[in-house]
């Protein structure tokens, strides 16, 4: 009996692992979404079309039609045959997973208040302007983290390679070093004693903030509370962000309790996400005014909730938050020079410090030791 249940166990378990492997495999990965400059233009597209009294369904065959990008006509034709099916619009897009939820909520605005075409404008020109933001962040910090990894890797190379070979030199005469060339062999075996150590902490630094938002958050987090310029340019690009968002949604029939928790979306993994959500429960739940579920639960600048004030007793709340959004793209733009600047100047000093540190360990030592090398040749 026992033999047998062992045989029948047996011949079980290979049967139920090729089953495990398939449900594994038949798990539905996960849709990466589409590029904002993909966006930018397919909002264009659609807009227009829409504003020329074509109906939706037609506007996402036309648009698909030469279109290059194969993922994207699949996700539209999918779109399209939900849409004729009696589907919502915001929701065939849900469906796709190609679409952020701020994306779908902009569109479900946009549809019930029978304004697609402005919404689908509307977001063309947001994702538009978060592209350049985006863009101009890019600039300001790839480039020169580029520039200094590779100065940095050739002051590596002249200390492991170059200045070993200067100090065999003089070794070869019997020529003491001292001085500065003494300090520079001293700076060259300490460099050939940490370099691995170094590079691995470095590449391991850089694969865990690219992979942990909570990591990235918390550095940028402290960075902010070091640097006012930093903290000023990042505030502004997320005020800036919710606040548009706020502001499409509103002048687009959604009240305001649905409109802050939607753009809530759009600055999510930041501590605004939290806030934003509980001032809008507290706005819709508790009747306190919206300037004051602002001031008590967001950590927004002052001026935010002043204007929402000025905008709540002078039935202008729409006006309001568009000045808002103007006021802070320019302050955003005048701290994004501020920063490309100050990071210029920055990567200007490291970069001198790193080629003189290149000079003086490689080129010094051989200057210094002429005399003494010629001498000990004699």
């Amino acid at each position: 009996m026992t033999s047998a249940t062992t045989t029948a166990t047996t011949a079980a378990t290979p049967a139920a692992a090729p089953k495990g492997l398939l449900a594994s495999l038949n798990q539905p990965k996960k849709v990466k979404e589409f590029s904002k400059k993909e966006l930018v233009d397919m909002f264009r597209g659609l807009g227009s079309m829409l504003r020329a009294q074509i109906n939706t369904a037609d506007a996402l065959k036309y648009y698909c039609h030469g279109l290059p990008n194969k993922a994207m006509v699949d996700a539209l034709m999918r779109v399209r045959e939900d849409i004729n099916a009696g589907i919502n619009v915001h929701e065939a897009f849900r469906r796709t997973g190609r679409f952020s939820e701020t994306i779908i909520g902009l569109i479900q605005a946009g549809s019930d208040a029978g304004q697609l075409h402005y919404a689908f404008k509307s977001l063309a020109e947001r994702l538009k302007s978060e592209l350049f933001f985006q863009k101009q962040l890019k600039k300001a910090t790839i480039t020169p983290g580029v520039i200094i990894a590779v100065l940095t890797g050739a002051f590596i190379v002249s200390q492991v390679k170059i200045v070993p070979q200067v100090e065999e030199m003089l070794n070869g005469v019997n020529a003491k070093p001292d001085g500065m060339t003494a300090i520079s062999f001293k700076v060259s075996h300490f460099t050939q004693a940490v370099w691995p150590v170094f590079v691995i902490a470095v590449i391991a630094i850089a694969v865990t903030i690219f992979r942990s938002a909570k990591v990235r958050n918390l550095i940028l987090g402290f960075t902010m509370s070091r640097w006012r310029l930093l903290r000023l340019l990042i505030m502004s690009l997320r005020q800036m962000t919710f606040i548009s968002t706020i502001k499409l949604l509103h002048s687009n029939g959604i009240n305001l309790a649905k409109s802050i928790r939607v753009s809530a979306n759009s600055v999510r993994n930041t501590p605004f996400y939290a806030e934003l959500r509980e001032a809008a429960d507290k706005y819709e739940n508790s009747g306190v005014p919206l300037s004051t579920a602002f001031a008590k639960y967001t950590s927004v600048d002052a001026q935010v909730t002043h204007m929402l004030a000025i905008g709540e007793k002078s039935a202008s709340l729409d006006n309001q938050l568009e000045m808002l959004c103007e006021m802070y793209e320019e302050d955003s733009q005048n701290h994004m020079n501020a920063f490309s600047a100050a990071i210029s100047f920055l990567v200007l000093i490291i970069a001198v410090g790193l080629i003189a540190a290149v000079f003086v360990g490689t080129f010094l030592p051989i200057f210094l030791m002429g005399p003494k090398m010629m001498q000990g040749a004699t």
